[in-house]
């Protein structure tokens, strides 16, 4: 079988490493380094856009701003108390929840991990539940009792949000494997974080849908930090999409800041799982600029590390290229840019506005048969 791995560098520089194994700050004489990565990623991405129309691309641009306003906005709501719980922000990675569900129909799957706002959203679910299954409200996805973790729509096919670390990997595989025993052309996306890959269930997962054929399309978002513990600290081979080859699966490396890139990798697992029920995984490098969650002050990286790939903010590069390419204006980036804001405005308004669960909601969709308290207070 053919393999599509790529080198292991990334575009993003981030095989510049530091002895500590933590990325290097980059020195100011190293600024037209930057600069010259950046113009290279954008005309990779303008040449991405040969046969892509117009609507499309904006309707990417659109998307990947409302998950990042979407979010910002979650943390403002955190910080003033409205959010309870773990809360784990999507800012910087939206290329890749938006570039690989645009590959995709409505009617295939999506999992993910606990960082999976932006999946949501992406996949189709209302910014007005989303919003409200954080605050805790009864009008939530999960009618408030799942919370950021666990996001969860059936109409649009998001099959969570999932909390532990590597759970939703065999659950995708036996989402997938159920297409095929059907008989569907459906394939199912499996998103995760790279701290996952050291996990068994991964390579069980893998080797089972290799060795049965099911379309399942393993996305590794590879954002370079598990919680506060760097990549080369945790994992003896870092080139993830290498450990395919273990299982004869296809794989590629991606650059998880074009969102053009991420779309073009996912169309090629996409036509591999629907035309021959083949599995592929995809190591999507990329970077989250917040902490792992709202709680972690992240003292493990520096502010210039972070900035360094502030260079490459996925929304920013796209919007230059649209710009440069004559598709959108600065007038348009506003009007887009309004719009969004008022959408997560509207969405909060919602989230305040609702209700909590009712206290009988602490008995409902736990057990198959429901529980009755009261009569078995009587009994």
């Amino acid at each position: 079988m053919s393999k599509q791995t790529a080198a292991s560098s990334s575009a993003a520089g981030a095989d510049e490493k530091g002895s500590a194994g933590v990325i290097d700050a980059p020195a100011e004489a190293d600024r037209k380094t930057l600069t010259r990565d950046r113009d290279t990623a954008k005309e990779q991405q303008r040449n991405r856009l040969s046969g892509l129309d117009n609507e499309t691309v904006i309707g990417l641009y659109r998307q990947m701003l409302l998950i990042r306003r979407f979010e910002e906005k979650a943390a403002e709501a955190y910080s003033a108390g409205k959010i309870g719980g773990f809360c784990h922000l999507y800012i910087g990675q939206e290329a890749v929840a938006v570039g690989a569900i645009s590959a995709i129909r409505k009617d295939d799957y999506v999992l993910a991990s606990y960082r999976e706002h932006g999946h949501a959203l992406a996949k189709g679910m209302s910014a007005e539940s989303i919003m409200a299954e954080l605050f805790g409200k009864a009008t939530g996805c999960s009618k408030g009792k799942g919370g950021s973790m666990h996001m969860f729509d059936r109409e649009v096919n998001l099959l969570g949000g999932h909390a532990i670390v590597g759970g939703q990997i065999p659950l995708a595989t036996g989402t997938a494997f159920a297409s095929k025993y059907q008989g569907t052309d459906q394939v199912t996306l499996c998103f995760f974080g790279e701290a996952a890959v050291n996990q068994g269930a991964f390579h069980e997962s893998l080797n089972m849908a290799q060795l049965w054929k099911v379309p399942c399309i393993y996305i590794c978002e590879n954002n370079q930090y598990g919680m506060g513990t760097s990549l080369e600290r945790a994992m003896s081979l870092r080139d993830i999409a290498q450990k395919a080859c273990a299982y004869e699966m296809a794989s590629e490396f991606v650059d998880g800041m074009d969102v053009l890139a991420v779309r073009e990798a996912t169309q090629r697992a996409v036509e591999r799982g629907r035309k021959d029920y083949l599995p592929t995984l995809l190591e999507v490098r990329t970077y989250r600029f917040m902490g792992h969650s709202m709680s972690d002050p992240g003292n493990y990286r520096t502010r210039a590390e972070i900035e360094k790939y502030q260079e490459r903010d996925p929304i920013k590069l796209f919007s230059a290229t649209l710009k440069e390419e004559g598709i959108v204006d600065d007038q348009q980036l506003e009007q887009i840019d309004h719009e969004v804001r008022e959408e997560v405005e509207r969405a909060v308004r919602f989230a305040d506005e609702s209700p909590a669960p009712a206290a009988e909601e602490l008995y409902t969709e736990i057990y198959a048969n429901p529980i009755k308290p009261n009569q078995n207070k009587a009994q």
